[in-house]
């Protein structure tokens, strides 16, 4: 990314904030799709049809990285750690399995069907943990091309449509109870939004189950950053980086994430702002996506083709699978 040139932020970040506005208004009407798959569908557009000027860049830019950076730290505000991990000590087993399914059926059909390393990486995350939040949440670490980044949030969005759609029926047609159900749903469906409209629609004790499991999954985000971190500093210093340096590539947002995170199970935030930081975070993440659509280059997500799109589908059905295959042989459903 360019160095940002400050005295032109305001342009691109009003564009961006500008269109955001409409996808969250779009995400409050149609709340299956969600404020942030519009963001970056609508930002795809605009740049396609009408191409903002360079002077908006540096307030792109500024909104893809730092406000995406500080939607993760208010997102971290709202989630108690202690709670989730006592709430959703059951469904570690089955997210553990479905985790390491998704990493490497990502691997092995992002190898077989050519697809470049970042974007396989980002469908895997995005597949295993939760949706455009994980990626989001990666990005910053492994820097990979605005149109990957959009890819494959697109990518994820489609199948977190088909499961909001499949899930239920086929829950039914299977006779899973509300617990198996909320179990399969939060484990293997991705955006948190999609697990609460599938969750709900079977029934309201599977919508709070599949609610829990889902927040259990979403802090398994930190290791994976870490892990992330680790890979990359390893890479920087064996290609002989002389000026690499730990702090240029550790990822300061998910240290104030996880500050966050515990000032949330300290009971430092009265429970009467705990909506406001949850809009926030909501409003921000839509602003940050909208800006990576306004990044994006339609003509190079048509050249990715539809590979990426068979690897969406591959790990998709190799985590929904294995999630009930685990919960049948734990004897859960």
């Amino acid at each position: 990314m360019r160095r940002l040139s400050l005295h032109t932020v305001p342009a691109g970040l009003l564009l961006s904030v500008a269109v955001a506005c409409v996808a969250l208004w779009l995400g409050h009407m149609e709340p299956v799709i969600g404020g942030p798959v519009f963001g970056i569908i609508l930002g795809i557009l605009v740049r396609a049809f009408f191409a903002p000027h360079e002077r908006y860049n540096s307030g792109i830019g500024f909104a893809s990285k730092y406000v995406l950076q500080w939607s993760i730290i208010a997102l971290g505000a709202g989630l108690s750690l202690a709670q989730v991990a006592h709430t959703g000590l059951n469904s570690l087993a089955v997210t553990a399995v479905t985790m390491s399914i998704a990493g490497l059926s990502a691997w092995g059909l992002g190898r077989f069907l050519g697809v470049g390393g970042k974007l396989t990486l980002l469908i895997g995350v995005g597949t295993a943990i939760c949706g455009g939040s994980a990626i989001a949440a990666v990005t910053p670490i492994i820097k990979p091309d605005q149109h990957e980044t959009a890819f494959s949030i697109s990518t994820i969005f489609l199948f977190n449509i088909v499961a909001v759609l499949l899930f239920p029926a086929l829950g039914h047609l299977l006779h899973l109870s509300d617990s198996g159900f909320g179990m399969w749903a939060g484990t293997a469906i991705n955006d948190t939004s999609s697990v609460v409209a599938a969750g709900y629609s079977y029934s309201k004790a599977a919508g709070d189950y599949a609610t829990i499991v889902k927040l259990t999954r979403a802090t398994l985000i930190i290791p994976i950053c870490l892990a992330l971190v680790a890979i990359v500093a390893y890479r920087e210093k064996r290609h002989g980086k002389s000026d690499f340096k730990l702090a240029r590539v550790f990822p300061w947002f998910i240290l104030w994430f996880l500050v966050a995170s515990a000032l949330r199970t300290a009971g430092a935030f009265p429970a009467s702002v705990l909506p406001f930081i949850h809009m926030a975070a909501d409003v921000m993440i839509v602003v940050a996506l909208t800006a990576i659509g306004l990044s994006s280059n339609l003509r190079r997500m048509a050249q990715t083709g539809v590979r990426p799109i068979l690897l969406g589908l591959g790990v998709w059905a190799a985590v929904s699978v294995s999630s009930l295959l685990v919960q049948v042989l734990m004897g859960q459903m």
